[in-house]
């Protein structure tokens, strides 16, 4: 089927669950995004053209390109990975979801004929289709060229005291990398299945999800989280964010926090789905200078359900 608003080819409609063929291909689309982001990266790199922040790749003009990519190899290198990343995030106008144009001082204030607003948080403005329920999530770029959220780790100070943890998780301004790569981590967590729709002119990255069910204000999640998101001993790492976790996704270890009662929604068979979090990759070396976080690490690389302290046998006791 086709997106009403972009008349991109789509999977999610309404609350409709696709099925987990489908998730599967979603996850592959984003996994791909991502691979065109790092070849894109990388390309820019050899030409001496910086990718921190990221919102001038994100933002490239297909046309940017043209002359040189037709004169020298690196440049031509660049300017099919720059085509290739376009493909997987296209520009799309803000003005196709029913906004006004032009230079509105908020165009997204009052939502449009085609979207209600429904919620709004520090990185994204959420609205209901008035088609058919599905979630739209409009994520605004942020001072500098950042967008959304990301982790910055430290390790314990002398403010800190001495029962201070090994590392402490400072939430910080993230980049468009981490905000595809947050994207693709919901969907790989089971989470709401998720569709990155594109990016505007101005920057503003577009998700579509499916719609679910609220849970109520406030509620305890902490005994409801995927086991899959394996708890961090307080003693091991702080951060102020709810339920800060550890995660294997792809064999690659990240830090998953956030996952609160907001973020929290029960789709059309109850389940209860994850349909946003923060996240970072886990600084595993800077984890593995305390020996007995090192341990931790190794035994739950292994058994996510692994204690504290490494068990004991009975001829040891």
């Amino acid at each position: 089927m086709q997106d009403p608003f972009t008349g991109q080819a789509t999977v999610l409609q309404g609350g409709r669950h696709p099925g987990p063929d489908v998730q599967a291909a979603l996850q592959h689309d984003h996994e791909r995004r991502l691979e065109a982001f790092a070849r894109f990266g990388a390309a820019a790199e050899k030409v001496g053209i910086g990718a921190d922040p990221d919102d001038n790749l994100v933002l490239w003009e297909d046309d940017e390109l043209s002359l040189l990519a037709a004169a020298d190899e690196l440049w031509r290198e660049l300017d099919e990975a720059a085509r290739a990343f376009r493909r997987a995030l296209p520009i799309v106008p803000l003005e196709i979801f029913g906004f006004p144009g032009g230079d509105h001082e908020d165009p997204m204030g009052e939502g449009s004929p085609r979207l209600h607003r429904i919620g709004s948080g520090v990185e994204a403005s959420a609205f209901q289709s008035a088609h058919d329920g599905s979630i739209y999530k409009f994520y605004l770029p942020r001072e500098e060229g950042r967008i959304g959220g990301t982790f910055l780790f430290s390790g314990a100070g002398s403010a800190d005291g001495l029962d201070a943890p090994a590392l402490r998780a400072d939430a910080c301004l993230g980049s468009y990398r981490d905000l595809l790569e947050k994207l693709a981590l919901i969907l790989a967590l089971d989470g709401m299945p998720t569709e990155v729709v594109g990016v505007t002119p101005e920057g503003v990255l577009v998700a579509k999800q499916l719609l679910g069910e609220r849970l109520p204000e406030g509620a305890d999640v902490s005994g409801l989280l995927p086991p899959s998101l394996i708890p961090i001993p307080s003693r091991f790492l702080r951060a102020h964010r709810d339920h800060p976790r550890l995660a294997f996704v792809g064999g690659r270890p990240w830090f998953i926090a956030d996952t609160h009662a907001k973020n929290l929604v029960r789709d059309t068979e109850g389940r209860l789905r994850v349909i946003d979090l923060l996240a970072a990759p886990f600084p595993v070396g800077m984890a593995e200078q305390d020996p007995l976080m090192r341990d931790w690490l190794a035994r739950v690389t292994l058994d996510p359900a692994a204690g504290l302290l490494r068990a004991a046998a009975d001829d040891e006791l």
